[in-house]
């Protein structure tokens, strides 16, 4: 049986698997690399290093519910990167709130 268990995703947050094969300096360019990869979010595909930059700013990138900083190395192996405020719904941004 695996020590490795999957952290729950946070509500609203779009969660991408980083699968490294070897240590990485810094998250912010695998990251952004893992996003523009991506097909479900068209909204991440597009994102640009300025915008990421600004997502890490306002603590909207989270790994393992710690805020994560551009230059946080990561290590070989699976990282569970969420980012929130792009969960997976179909619902437009800022619909959280029904009354």
């Amino acid at each position: 049986m695996s020590d490795h268990k999957i952290p729950p995703t946070p509500k609203g947050a779009f969660r991408v698997c980083l699968e490294l094969s070897a240590p990485q300096p810094r998250i912010d360019t695998v990251l952004l690399e893992a996003l523009r990869n991506q097909s479900r979010s068209i909204d991440l595909k597009a994102l640009s290093r300025a915008s990421l930059k600004e997502l890490f700013k306002k603590k909207r990138i989270r790994i393992k519910g710690q805020a994560a900083v551009p230059s946080s190395s990561l290590a070989k192996g699976t990282t569970y990167v969420d980012i929130l405020g792009y969960g997976d719904t179909d619902e437009p941004q800022g619909s959280e709130d029904t009354q």
